[in-house]
């Protein structure tokens, strides 16, 4: 089914970025190893804080995006993320790269990203009809794990040959074409309303999270989300830890085994349509959201040699073939249910609280394990995953209507 040039034109711009970056896929942790020779607390600190203070920057630019047009500012932020980046490899080769310098582009980075995210999402739903939604979700998520599959093989090979920025240059070209992209969708967008005399106070910047929390059904699933994400985060280092050093897996073993299993949120992406359209929405996303609360608690019992390495494998792909029909289900459901004059608003809580929760549970984790073992924090984590199907919501709403009686778009 087709879904319009213009879309097509956005498509294409989220397809090259998404690709830039897996490909420079953990490539600061890898600078700052090899170029600067910072030790795991630095790399850490480098992940954990980055990723939280930009979350905390982006705050306020929820309202800020909401009251503007949506493609000039996907195009500014695509050109931020373009020159932070290129900050990194004309600094490495002065010779003046810091660990600071890492850590500022690091939060100019993550705070572009959630303003840019909320921005697309209010854009997406205005560009495509009702009814294409799932759609234009679906390639989005196939073209994620598509890139997800082919970018870190191809980063980490060419960091080997060229050196630890060349990804990093590469990325910050996707986002140079990707503005460029954007720039070129054609046609208006209108101007977003605003009552005269508004001034941005505090109730604007908390309004995502007030419309989200009062909301019966996004409430449930703002929590589910924001928590199976954080404990799949949380438990990616421990992993690495566990199969890299106690376990003596090789470096491309690991790689594989996270690589390899990409390929089931590409399945999942691609049957997400036809599933909705034989079950209904709500069925699948209950069904699919307790799936694949399933997965996790098996990697717990991974061990040495290629029955632990084919474990990691499935339990990998059983979870991300769940998320990759979960995911899009999702974002049409969510999108539906936002009113147009809160989606970059509701959309950029959203990520800040997602973010801040990987943040704060990655640090959590690692102090639990830290104490207990990574294998024993991994099934903690687990476990606590069987208990998110129950955040999922058991009813339905119905889709906020505009004040002229249709569905609000």
């Amino acid at each position: 089914m087709g879904v319009g040039r213009r879309f097509g034109w956005l498509w294409a711009a989220y397809g090259i970025s998404t690709l830039g970056t897996w490909l420079a896929f953990d490539a600061f942790a890898l600078i700052a190893i090899l170029a600067l020779h910072a030790g795991p607390s630095q790399v850490s600190v480098l992940a954990a804080v980055g990723l939280a203070v930009g979350a905390v920057v982006a705050v306020p630019l929820g309202p800020w995006v909401e009251f503007r047009r949506k493609r000039p500012v996907m195009v500014a932020m695509d050109l931020v993320r373009c020159a932070a980046l290129l900050s990194v490899p004309a600094a490495y080769a002065l010779g003046l790269l810091g660990f600071a310098q890492l850590l500022v582009v690091s939060v100019v980075v993550g705070a572009a990203d959630i303003a840019f995210g909320a921005a697309s999402g209010a854009y997406l739903k205005g560009l495509v009809r009702p009814a294409d939604l799932l759609v234009a979700n679906g390639r989005f998520e196939t073209t994620n794990w598509t890139a997800s599959v082919l970018g870190p093989p191809l980063g980490t090979a060419a960091i080997g040959l060229f050196g630890p920025v060349l990804t990093v240059v590469a990325n910050a070209v996707s986002f140079l074409l990707s503005a460029a992209g954007i720039a070129a969708i054609c046609g208006s967008e209108p101007r977003p309303v605003r009552t005269a005399g508004h001034r941005m106070s505090p109730r604007d910047l908390f309004e995502g999270w007030r419309y989200v929390l009062t909301h019966s059904t996004l409430r449930p699933l703002f929590f589910n989300t924001v928590l199976v994400g954080g404990l799949i985060m949380a438990t990616l280092p421990l992993l690495a830890v566990l199969m890299l050093g106690d376990l003596g897996f090789a470096p491309w073993q690991y790689g594989l085994a996270f690589g390899l299993p990409c390929v089931g949120g590409i399945i999942g992406a691609r049957l997400a349509r036809p599933l909705v359209a034989r079950f209904g929405r709500r069925r699948v996303l209950l069904t699919t959201g307790t799936l694949r609360a399933c997965w996790s608690l098996g990697l717990a019992f991974v061990r040495p040699g290629a029955a632990g390495l084919a474990l990691v494998v499935v339990v990998e792909f059983g979870l991300i073939a769940c998320m990759g029909v979960f995911n899009p289900v999702f974002a049409t459901y969510r999108l539906e249910r936002l009113p147009a004059d809160r989606i970059a608003r509701t959309l950029s809580a959203w990520s800040v609280t997602s973010k801040l929760t990987i943040a704060a549970m990655t640090g959590l984790w690692g102090l639990l394990a830290g104490l207990t073992g990574p294998r024993t924090a991994i099934a903690v984590a687990g476990l606590l995953m069987l208990g998110t199907p129950l955040l999922l919501p058991r009813r339905d709403e119905r889709v906020p209507v505009s004040p002229g009686g249709d569905p609000a778009v």
